[in-house]
């Protein structure tokens, strides 16, 4: 999965396609430097997707749904849709509710 993200240096996004959706979601340098406190760089940027591409796969499907956005229509991620969903992800991994 992770093959299909990439960096943008035009937009400095990283982006992904959203499976079953039809568009693109990007994740901009500042959402990667407030998850992981310092400048990132693409190869850093790539490899935190990489290491919580579920996470952030569930958090552009949480914001579609959230949102009503169309199918077809490109979104991005802030630091705060992603760090909501690892929340949630931890707390589910430690039997709470989320």
């Amino acid at each position: 999965m992770s093959g299909e993200a990439y960096w943008r240096d035009d937009i400095a996004s990283l982006v992904f396609p959203v499976t079953g959706h039809g568009a693109i979601c990007a994740v901009h340098r500042g959402a990667f430097r407030t998850l992981l406190g310092a400048e990132p760089s693409p190869e850093d940027s790539l490899g935190y997707f990489r290491r919580f591409e579920a996470a952030f796969r569930a958090a552009a499907g949480t914001k579609i749904a959230r949102r009503d956005i169309p199918a077809g229509t490109n979104l991005h991620l802030t630091s705060r849709d992603i760090a909501r969903k690892l929340l949630e992800d931890a707390q589910t991994a430690n039997g709470e509710q989320p």
